[in-house]
Protein backbone atom coordinates (compact mmCIF):
# COMPACT_ATOMS: atom_id res chain seq x y z
CA UNK A 1 0.00 0.00 0.00
CA UNK A 2 1.62 3.41 -1.07
CA UNK A 3 -1.59 5.39 0.54
CA UNK A 4 -3.09 4.79 4.07
CA UNK A 5 -6.43 5.68 4.95
CA UNK A 6 -6.49 4.86 8.57
CA UNK A 7 -2.67 5.91 9.97
CA UNK A 8 -0.47 8.40 8.93
CA UNK A 9 3.30 8.35 8.27
CA UNK A 10 5.62 11.07 9.02
CA UNK A 11 9.11 10.78 8.45
CA UNK A 12 11.61 13.02 10.35
CA UNK A 13 15.24 12.09 9.33
CA UNK A 14 15.60 8.31 10.20
CA UNK A 15 12.56 8.02 12.05
CA UNK A 16 9.27 7.36 11.20
CA UNK A 17 5.73 8.63 13.18
CA UNK A 18 2.99 6.23 13.10
CA UNK A 19 -0.20 7.83 13.83
CA UNK A 20 -3.57 5.70 14.37
CA UNK A 21 -6.15 7.75 12.44
CA UNK A 22 -9.93 6.64 13.72
CA UNK A 23 -9.83 8.65 17.10
CA UNK A 24 -13.75 9.12 16.57
CA UNK A 25 -13.58 5.12 16.91
CA UNK A 26 -11.19 5.33 19.64
CA UNK A 27 -8.70 3.68 16.99
CA UNK A 28 -10.48 0.05 17.20
CA UNK A 29 -9.03 -2.58 14.95
CA UNK A 30 -11.07 -2.46 12.28
CA UNK A 31 -9.83 -4.62 9.07
CA UNK A 32 -9.11 -1.72 7.12
CA UNK A 33 -6.47 -0.46 9.89
CA UNK A 34 -5.48 -4.11 10.84
CA UNK A 35 -4.12 -4.29 7.03
CA UNK A 36 -2.70 -1.11 6.91
CA UNK A 37 -0.75 -1.95 9.88
CA UNK A 38 0.33 -4.88 8.55
CA UNK A 39 1.14 -3.40 5.34
CA UNK A 40 3.63 -0.66 7.37
CA UNK A 41 5.56 -3.36 9.60
CA UNK A 42 6.52 -5.65 6.64
CA UNK A 43 7.61 -3.43 3.89
CA UNK A 44 9.32 -1.07 6.81
CA UNK A 45 11.61 -3.79 7.40
CA UNK A 46 13.37 -3.81 4.03
CA UNK A 47 14.00 0.19 4.71
CA UNK A 48 17.45 0.38 6.55
CA UNK A 49 17.11 3.92 5.99
CA UNK A 50 14.55 3.83 8.74
CA UNK A 51 15.92 2.75 12.31
CA UNK A 52 13.20 3.79 14.68
CA UNK A 53 9.65 3.81 14.62
CA UNK A 54 6.86 5.89 17.04
CA UNK A 55 3.59 4.44 17.10
CA UNK A 56 0.64 6.78 18.61
CA UNK A 57 -2.54 7.41 17.74
CA UNK A 58 -5.34 10.29 17.42
CA UNK A 59 -7.48 11.13 20.39
CA UNK A 60 -8.34 10.20 23.34
CA UNK A 61 -8.00 6.57 23.30
CA UNK A 62 -4.53 4.62 21.97
CA UNK A 63 -6.83 1.92 20.65
CA UNK A 64 -9.97 0.31 22.13
CA UNK A 65 -9.09 -3.26 20.68
CA UNK A 66 -11.16 -5.14 17.99
CA UNK A 67 -14.02 -3.27 16.18
CA UNK A 68 -16.61 -5.72 17.42
CA UNK A 69 -18.89 -3.82 15.07
CA UNK A 70 -16.88 -5.16 12.15
CA UNK A 71 -16.25 -8.62 10.16
CA UNK A 72 -16.52 -11.78 12.05
CA UNK A 73 -18.04 -10.71 15.51
CA UNK A 74 -21.84 -11.06 14.10
CA UNK A 75 -22.17 -14.91 15.77
CA UNK A 76 -22.42 -16.10 12.46
CA UNK A 77 -18.82 -16.41 11.34
CA UNK A 78 -17.30 -19.98 10.78
CA UNK A 79 -14.52 -21.41 12.73
CA UNK A 80 -12.23 -21.47 9.19
CA UNK A 81 -13.53 -17.63 9.07
CA UNK A 82 -12.43 -16.76 12.83
CA UNK A 83 -8.79 -18.93 11.95
CA UNK A 84 -8.15 -16.98 9.06
CA UNK A 85 -9.21 -13.25 10.59
CA UNK A 86 -6.68 -14.21 13.96
CA UNK A 87 -3.97 -14.72 11.41
CA UNK A 88 -4.82 -11.82 9.42
CA UNK A 89 -4.74 -9.55 12.62
CA UNK A 90 -1.82 -11.35 14.79
CA UNK A 91 0.45 -10.61 11.60
CA UNK A 92 0.60 -7.10 12.91
CA UNK A 93 2.42 -8.02 15.86
CA UNK A 94 4.53 -11.11 13.79
CA UNK A 95 5.60 -8.38 11.72
CA UNK A 96 6.43 -5.70 14.47
CA UNK A 97 8.49 -7.77 15.84
CA UNK A 98 10.24 -9.17 13.14
CA UNK A 99 11.22 -5.68 11.43
CA UNK A 100 14.78 -4.64 12.90
CA UNK A 101 13.82 -1.23 13.84
CA UNK A 102 12.77 -0.14 17.27
CA UNK A 103 9.55 0.61 18.14
CA UNK A 104 8.25 2.99 20.46
CA UNK A 105 4.76 3.30 22.08
CA UNK A 106 3.20 6.51 23.19
CA UNK A 107 -0.09 5.44 25.35
CA UNK A 108 -2.46 7.69 25.97
CA UNK A 109 -6.07 6.67 27.24
CA UNK A 110 -7.43 3.16 26.62
CA UNK A 111 -5.12 0.67 24.91
CA UNK A 112 -7.08 -2.55 25.36
CA UNK A 113 -7.05 -6.28 23.88
CA UNK A 114 -5.70 -5.88 20.32
CA UNK A 115 -4.19 -2.42 21.22
CA UNK A 116 -3.02 -3.71 24.65
CA UNK A 117 -1.17 -5.96 22.04
CA UNK A 118 0.18 -3.40 19.92
CA UNK A 119 1.79 -1.69 23.01
CA UNK A 120 3.16 -5.00 24.46
CA UNK A 121 5.10 -6.11 20.74
CA UNK A 122 6.67 -2.14 20.54
CA UNK A 123 10.08 -2.73 22.19
CA UNK A 124 9.48 0.56 24.55
CA UNK A 125 6.56 1.97 25.98
CA UNK A 126 6.01 5.82 27.70
CA UNK A 127 2.40 5.97 29.21
CA UNK A 128 0.46 9.29 29.45
CA UNK A 129 -0.97 9.90 32.93
CA UNK A 130 -4.65 8.92 31.27
CA UNK A 131 -2.71 5.19 29.83
CA UNK A 132 -4.86 2.00 31.22
CA UNK A 133 -4.26 -1.01 29.65
CA UNK A 134 -5.80 -4.56 29.65
CA UNK A 135 -6.62 -7.78 28.13
CA UNK A 136 -9.94 -7.54 27.44
CA UNK A 137 -10.37 -10.09 25.61
CA UNK A 138 -11.29 -12.12 28.18
CA UNK A 139 -14.02 -9.64 29.10
CA UNK A 140 -15.61 -10.23 25.98
CA UNK A 141 -16.19 -13.76 26.42
CA UNK A 142 -12.38 -15.03 24.83
CA UNK A 143 -9.75 -16.39 26.08
CA UNK A 144 -7.10 -13.82 27.52
CA UNK A 145 -4.28 -15.82 25.77
CA UNK A 146 -4.59 -13.80 22.38
CA UNK A 147 -2.59 -11.81 20.20
CA UNK A 148 0.34 -12.99 21.74
CA UNK A 149 -0.63 -11.29 25.01
CA UNK A 150 0.31 -15.13 26.89
CA UNK A 151 3.50 -15.00 25.43
CA UNK A 152 4.64 -11.01 25.83
CA UNK A 153 3.25 -10.04 29.63
CA UNK A 154 4.51 -12.80 31.46
CA UNK A 155 8.38 -11.93 30.31
CA UNK A 156 7.53 -8.50 30.82
CA UNK A 157 5.97 -8.66 34.13
CA UNK A 158 6.44 -12.11 35.25
CA UNK A 159 3.95 -15.04 35.18
CA UNK A 160 1.91 -14.41 38.82
CA UNK A 161 1.12 -10.65 38.08
CA UNK A 162 -0.13 -11.39 34.29
CA UNK A 163 -2.18 -14.34 35.43
CA UNK A 164 -3.89 -11.52 37.96
CA UNK A 165 -4.30 -9.62 34.86
CA UNK A 166 -5.54 -11.87 32.78
CA UNK A 167 -7.56 -14.10 34.57
CA UNK A 168 -9.91 -10.84 35.36
CA UNK A 169 -9.18 -8.19 32.31
CA UNK A 170 -8.54 -5.74 35.15
CA UNK A 171 -6.75 -2.57 34.23
CA UNK A 172 -3.04 -1.71 34.77
CA UNK A 173 -3.16 1.85 34.76
CA UNK A 174 0.16 3.69 34.04
CA UNK A 175 1.46 4.55 37.61
CA UNK A 176 1.24 0.36 37.86
CA UNK A 177 2.59 -0.07 34.71
CA UNK A 178 5.71 2.44 35.57
CA UNK A 179 5.76 0.15 39.03
CA UNK A 180 5.74 -3.12 37.28
CA UNK A 181 8.60 -2.46 34.72
CA UNK A 182 6.13 -2.43 31.89
CA UNK A 183 6.81 1.38 30.63
CA UNK A 184 9.96 2.98 30.29
CA UNK A 185 8.33 6.45 32.18
CA UNK A 186 4.78 8.13 32.83
CA UNK A 187 4.38 11.83 31.58
CA UNK A 188 1.56 13.97 31.09
CA UNK A 189 -0.28 13.27 28.04
CA UNK A 190 0.65 16.19 25.73
CA UNK A 191 4.46 15.63 26.73
CA UNK A 192 4.32 12.31 25.23
CA UNK A 193 6.08 13.28 21.43
CA UNK A 194 8.93 15.28 23.57
CA UNK A 195 9.20 12.46 25.77
CA UNK A 196 9.94 10.10 23.28
CA UNK A 197 13.03 11.95 22.12
CA UNK A 198 15.60 11.24 24.33
CA UNK A 199 15.49 7.99 23.53
CA UNK A 200 15.33 8.14 19.70
CA UNK A 201 18.83 10.58 20.40
CA UNK A 202 20.26 8.00 22.39
CA UNK A 203 19.42 5.24 19.63
CA UNK A 204 20.42 7.35 16.37
CA UNK A 205 23.94 8.01 18.76
CA UNK A 206 24.00 4.08 17.94
CA UNK A 207 25.77 2.32 15.18
CA UNK A 208 22.75 1.48 12.53
CA UNK A 209 23.83 -2.23 12.42
CA UNK A 210 24.48 -2.35 16.11
CA UNK A 211 21.06 -1.08 17.09
CA UNK A 212 19.29 -3.82 14.78
CA UNK A 213 21.30 -7.01 15.40
CA UNK A 214 20.54 -5.57 19.29
CA UNK A 215 16.68 -6.27 18.75
CA UNK A 216 17.34 -9.36 16.96
CA UNK A 217 19.59 -10.79 19.60
CA UNK A 218 16.67 -10.25 22.32
CA UNK A 219 14.22 -11.55 19.89
CA UNK A 220 16.31 -14.74 19.71
CA UNK A 221 17.58 -14.83 22.89
CA UNK A 222 14.19 -14.91 25.11
CA UNK A 223 13.69 -17.99 23.88
CA UNK A 224 17.21 -19.46 24.23
CA UNK A 225 18.06 -22.89 25.27
CA UNK A 226 20.57 -21.80 27.99
CA UNK A 227 23.33 -19.96 28.24
CA UNK A 228 25.74 -21.45 25.71
CA UNK A 229 23.32 -20.78 22.69
CA UNK A 230 22.49 -17.33 23.62
CA UNK A 231 26.42 -16.67 23.97
CA UNK A 232 26.98 -18.45 20.88
CA UNK A 233 24.39 -15.88 19.14
CA UNK A 234 26.34 -13.11 21.15
CA UNK A 235 29.68 -13.87 19.24
CA UNK A 236 28.56 -14.19 16.17
CA UNK A 237 27.17 -11.09 15.95
CA UNK A 238 29.87 -8.86 17.67
CA UNK A 239 32.10 -10.56 14.89
CA UNK A 240 30.39 -8.95 12.29
CA UNK A 241 29.73 -5.48 13.65
CA UNK A 242 33.38 -5.59 14.90
CA UNK A 243 34.14 -5.23 11.32
CA UNK A 244 32.17 -2.28 9.86
CA UNK A 245 32.99 1.04 9.07
CA UNK A 246 30.76 2.38 11.38
CA UNK A 247 32.31 0.49 14.23
CA UNK A 248 35.83 2.09 13.60
CA UNK A 249 34.04 5.28 13.57
CA UNK A 250 32.20 4.67 16.93
CA UNK A 251 35.34 4.06 18.55
CA UNK A 252 36.90 6.94 16.82
CA UNK A 253 34.19 9.07 17.78
CA UNK A 254 34.32 8.12 21.50
CA UNK A 255 37.73 9.12 21.67
CA UNK A 256 37.83 12.31 19.88
CA UNK A 257 34.51 13.38 22.14
CA UNK A 258 32.16 14.29 18.98
CA UNK A 259 29.12 12.92 17.49
CA UNK A 260 29.87 9.83 15.64
CA UNK A 261 28.75 9.91 11.73
CA UNK A 262 27.52 6.83 10.40
CA UNK A 263 27.16 5.59 6.95
CA UNK A 264 25.74 1.98 8.18
CA UNK A 265 28.62 -0.33 6.16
Amino acid sequence: MSEYNTIIVERKDAVEWVTLNRPEQLNTLSMGLVDELRDYFTQVASRLDIRVVVLKAQGRAFCAGADLSGEGFDGEASAQLIYNMQKRIGNIYRAMRSCPQVIISLVQGAACGGGFSLVLASDIRIAGESAKMNAAYIKAGFSACDMGCSYFLPRMIGASRAAQYMYTGRFIYAKQALQHGLVAEVVADEQLPAAAQPWIDDMLRTTPIGLRMTKEGLNQNLDAQGLEAAMALEDRQQALTALTADCREAQQAFFEKREPVFEDR
